[in-house]
């Protein structure tokens, strides 16, 4: 049987190639390529949340620090929702082409650990994944879906160390306490972090791996619900309130996330891989709904799960020594899709054709260039059913620019450049700049819309996963 692991030998040792449009060309000279990537993925956290972008509720400094080293992108974007984000910037497709179930990512989907595997790079992922069989078994229709989505080992890395990546009802703790499957091990730790864990383990696997190409991918568990003491806490010296569940604790949790992004920056310098390492930091969704955040003196209550600019509005920085200038903000948009577009074309390679890619690559900008021919629009289709606890939640269907908001259903919203928050433009109020907007963003829907599409499109269930009627 031919695997992904069989495709890389065959590549790496000259044998084959993917194909002749995965090669660099000759005739010019190679752009720059950074050694190693390492692309981290916080849970659940908008713009708000960070000192770089104008918030002031927490304290950021790495990230800031990481800003403030390389680029910050000021227009960046997510799905509402973890699992559809995390389909889409591990596949590079809008959801409306694979979309299956929440906390489902297809099986057969190829992900960004296969293209990179396949190009020559040592894959390690460790964090969360949350992607193989999300329903409780209790949960109605959940045996259609259980098992149904992609177990770890399939996903193209070399290494794992994830937590949640079987049945939900054996995921137990993401922080005090972990549990987490390690290379087909399930292991629960006493006394330790997850988070502590997951990023002890990547600094041990690049250490270790210190003399190859490295694309590693953290998905951080960090600052998800439950609001758990983190080891700053000063609950976290009582063994008895680790797990102790207090939506004052969410502050800590912000802040040991930024910790732990400084503890890999400076692992790195201390494994003298800083320098030609890419990090880029960026996160899956909005704030939770329980946490408001303080943004350049203004109020911004969390939106996680929903379609507005506070739930997809998230932070998007990158540092690379070696080859991204100091201090740039960017104000190109960017979404999930085009991680994997960004990751192949650091690589040296380009996507096939037949790849179906709903991205577009970001790298120029990643080296300091103007992109040629940045995005003009972002498209979201969102649609977290079925899956338990997602009764609340509709389909949204938008396109949106740097100043407007175009909705399926024929709102018009305005959309403040610094703040995350959009502002309903009645149509009665439209002018000539508003009619325009609308009619540039009807058209990227309509045009986004066209085959290939999963069946849920066409399809669309509840929560349950039976036909909506």
């Amino acid at each position: 049987m031919i695997t992904f692991a069989s495709i890389r030998r065959l590549v790496t040792s000259g044998l084959i190639t993917l194909s002749a449009s995965l090669t660099a060309s000759a005739q010019h000279a190679a752009p720059a390529q950074p050694r190693n990537i390492l692309l981290i993925m916080a849970d659940d956290i908008g713009i708000e949340g960070f000192g770089c972008y104008g918030g002031e509720s927490y304290a950021t400094p790495h990230i800031d620090q990481l800003a403030k080293e390389g680029i910050r992108f000021s227009h960046a974007y997510s799905q509402p929702l973890c699992t559809p984000t995390r389909v889409q910037i591990m596949t590079g497709k809008y959801n409306h082409r694979n979309w299956e179930a929440f906390g489902i990512l297809p099986q057969g989907s190829r992900t960004f650990g296969h293209v990179m595997s396949g190009f020559g790079y040592d894959t390690l992922i460790s964090g969360k994944w949350q992607l193989n069989s999300y329903d409780p078994p209790d949960f109605p229709n959940a045996d259609r879906r259980r098992n149904t989505g992609m177990h770890p080992r399939d996903a193209g890395f070399d290494k794992y160390m994830l937590f949640h990546s079987e049945h939900t009802e054996d995921k137990g703790s993401r922080y005090a306490n972990p549990t987490y499957l390690k290379n087909d091990e399930l292991i629960t730790e006493e006394g330790t972090y997850g988070e502590d864990s997951s990023t002890d383990y990547i600094l041990e696997y690049m250490e270790q791996n210190r003399d190859e190409r490295m694309f590693v991918y953290y998905p951080m568990a960090l600052p998800h619900w439950p609001a758990n003491p983190t080891p700053h806490s000063d609950a976290w010296a009582d063994p008895a309130r680790r797990l102790e569940n207090d939506q004052a604790f969410f502050p800590d949790m912000v802040e040991y996330m930024d910790t732990l992004i400084g503890k890999l920056v400076n692992g790195l310098e201390d494994l003298g891989l800083r320098d030609d390492t890419l990090i880029i930091f960026y996160s899956d969704n909005g704030t939770d709904k329980k946490n408001t955040s303080v943004m350049s003196g203004v109020e911004i209550p969390g939106q996680k799960s929903y379609p507005v600019q506070a739930g997809v509005r998230v932070p998007l920085v990158a540092s690379w020594p070696n080859g991204t200038p100091k201090g740039i903000v960017s104000t190109d948009l960017i979404d999930a899709s085009d991680f994997l577009p960004t990751l192949i074309e650091l690589a040296g390679h380009e996507a096939p054709d037949a790849w179906q890619l709903d991205g577009q690559s970001f790298a120029p900008q990643l080296r300091g260039a103007t992109h040629p021919a940045p995005r003009e629009s972002v498209f979201v289709w969102y649609d977290p059913r079925p899956g338990d606890d997602k009764a609340h939640l509709d389909r949204a269907v938008f396109a949106l620019d740097h100043n407007y908001k175009l909705y399926a259903d024929g709102r018009l919203m305005k959309i403040d450049d610094l703040l995350p928050i959009e502002t309903e433009i009645a149509p009665d109020d439209y002018n000539a700049a508003d009619r325009a907007a609308r009619a540039k963003l009807a058209g990227v829907i309509n045009d986004m819309m066209q085959p290939p599409l999963s069946p849920r499109v066409a399809n669309e269930v509840d929560a349950y996963g039976d036909p909506i009627k």
